[in-house]
């Protein structure tokens, strides 16, 4: 079966990638012993937390014909199907992040990781883009993954910073 998705389900699928994003780097920020690498964790978390937010806004201002479904679905299974795709694809709250992050990963190593599972969450809306008409909306998938693309720049120029400073002569 083909799925269609309107601007408005992508944009709740968008908010739950986003909520996962928030708890996997909260649990990591719990895991790791470096408070400097906790507290940039904590900074991701937060950082997620407020493109949950803008994603919950442009959904709140779409249009009617924005939000009709594109497929007949009586029982909400796109719905539930979204759901399952944003838990379990990008950001993945079901695995413990205590076999990913042993508590010994650099700074670099994490935010490394973090530009990593960026990475998905591009590839991730890319292809649902292309499962959405222009007229259901596909501009405003466009806008998130610019977003996306915001948070890599953000993750490789904090990498910059730490190489310098890794680099900077000690007093």
């Amino acid at each position: 079966m083909s799925f269609e998705f309107n601007a408005d389900e992508i944009l709740e699928m968008a908010e739950q990638i986003e909520r996962n994003g928030a708890r996997f780097y909260r649990k990591a920020a719990e895991l790791v012993e470096d408070a400097g690498i906790s507290t940039l964790l904590q900074d991701l978390a937060a950082w997620e937390d407020g493109h949950e937010r803008a994603f919950a806004t442009m959904r709140a201002d779409l249009v009617y014909q924005e939000r009709e479904p594109r497929v007949f679905d009586p029982e909400h299974e796109t719905s539930m199907y979204l759901r399952a795709m944003a838990d379990g694809h990008v950001f993945d709250a079901k695995v413990d992040p205590a076999e990913t992050l042993t508590g010994k990963e650099s700074a670099e190593d994490i935010l490394r990781m973090a530009i990593g599972q960026e990475k998905d969450s591009i590839v991730f809306y890319t292809g649902l883009k292309e499962m959405i008409s222009q007229t259901a909306g596909r501009e405003r998938i466009e806008a998130i993954i610019k977003e996306e693309m915001g948070h890599i720049g953000f993750l490789n120029r904090e990498i910059a910073a730490l190489k310098m400073l890794q680099r900077a002569p000690s007093p």
